[in-house]
């Protein structure tokens, strides 16, 4: 019996350690993201007192950088038309907003009611494919939820040249529109190149566009926070 009890206590000492451990993940991933995102990349850049004005948006927990529709740098309106659109006079609109997603989280989890364990486990595992989600503004202006930065143009041609290879193309070289799986009348997701996980998130592909044009952002931006407080 001493014996049968012995195995019994090592068993319960394992399987504390296990929970402990399991535990422990959530806490080390937020204090990663909490460490790195103090850290600046491009910690010499300051905002351009004159160019071109973007701005980044949230809703809390995702992110989109809204762009110009078309300047002398780059026209968006052939990869993102208005005739895509449930209602194409969206289309008119002088700028757009770009996020990023895995492809089953944004097309079947609308609210966070939504969210099922497969698809909370596929996405943060790199299970899936992603997408692009595409909204149509007009004169955006800054506010609570919306912080503006106003890019260089050699930081904007960066940007874009981030981002427009993000979009995959047909063999006639056309944006692929998930035709009828917008959330408004003014947005649209469309087929993407590149992965998701807890790494790759879409606030981190925020991030790393925002590092790529040379912006001043933390090293690593898996959260909403790790954005939009850096911008305040």
């Amino acid at each position: 019996m001493a014996a049968i009890g012995i195995k019994w206590r090592r068993a319960a000492i394992w399987l504390l350690r296990i929970v402990a451990g399991l535990a422990a993940v959530p806490i080390l991933y937020f204090l990663a993201a909490l460490l790195l995102g103090l850290v600046p990349a491009n910690n010499a850049w300051r905002e351009a007192e004159s160019g071109i004005t973007l701005f980044v948006r949230t809703n809390g927990v995702h992110t989109w950088l809204v762009m110009p529709k078309t300047n002398r740098y780059m026209d968006w309106r052939p990869y993102v038309p208005g005739a895509h659109l449930a209602e194409p006079r969206w289309g008119e609109g002088n700028y757009i907003a770009i996020g990023y997603g895995e492809r089953n989280f944004y097309l079947n989890t609308p609210t966070w009611g939504d969210l099922s364990l497969a698809t909370a486990f596929n996405a943060g595992f790199g299970r899936g494919t992603t997408l692009l989600h595409v909204e149509h503004d007009h004169n955006p202006t800054e506010d609570a939820d919306t912080r503006r930065i106003v890019f260089r143009p050699e930081e904007y041609q960066r940007l874009v040249a981030f981002i427009r290879p993000r979009f995959r193309l047909d063999a006639q070289g056309r944006t692929l529109p998930v035709i009828g799986r917008g959330y408004r009348a003014n947005d649209m997701f469309y087929e993407a190149h590149g992965g998701y996980s807890f790494v790759m998130t879409c606030n981190e592909w925020t991030g790393r566009a925002l590092r790529a044009a040379g912006v001043r952002i933390g090293l690593w931006t898996p959260l909403e926070q790790s954005i939009m407080w850096r911008l305040d």
